[in-house]
């Protein structure tokens, strides 16, 4: 199982792509792909069929996944940081390289 440093509800940035510079929150991480679905970022447009909860059909806006290597965790001021682990009080931790504070 591979191990990531962004966790699902972190609010990230972008630091690459199209989308480079728009923060939002992370919906999703998709471990197999090493990518996550961040809200409001890399917007698709899906067409759909009708069907019976749908009957008109029609367009829909949808994120799609990004990889991780392109987005950053930002920290409280809003910052975009590394981070490292350590263990305080028993426990394992996420630190921001940046400011040495605990990341919740």
């Amino acid at each position: 199982m591979k191990k990531f440093k962004i966790k699902t509800g972190d609010t990230v940035k972008v630091i690459a792509g199209e989308d480079k510079g728009q923060e939002g929150k992370v919906l999703k991480v998709l471990q197999d792909s090493d990518k996550v679905i961040v809200e409001s970022v890399n917007m698709i447009k899906k067409h759909l069929k009708p069907s019976a909860q749908n009957p008109q059909g029609g367009i829909q806006e949808k994120e799609a996944p990004i990889h991780i290597s392109n987005v950053a965790l930002m920290d409280k001021d809003g910052n975009p940081t590394r981070v490292r682990f350590e263990v305080q009080d028993g426990k394992k931790v996420r630190v921001s390289t940046r400011t040495n504070e605990v990341i919740s």
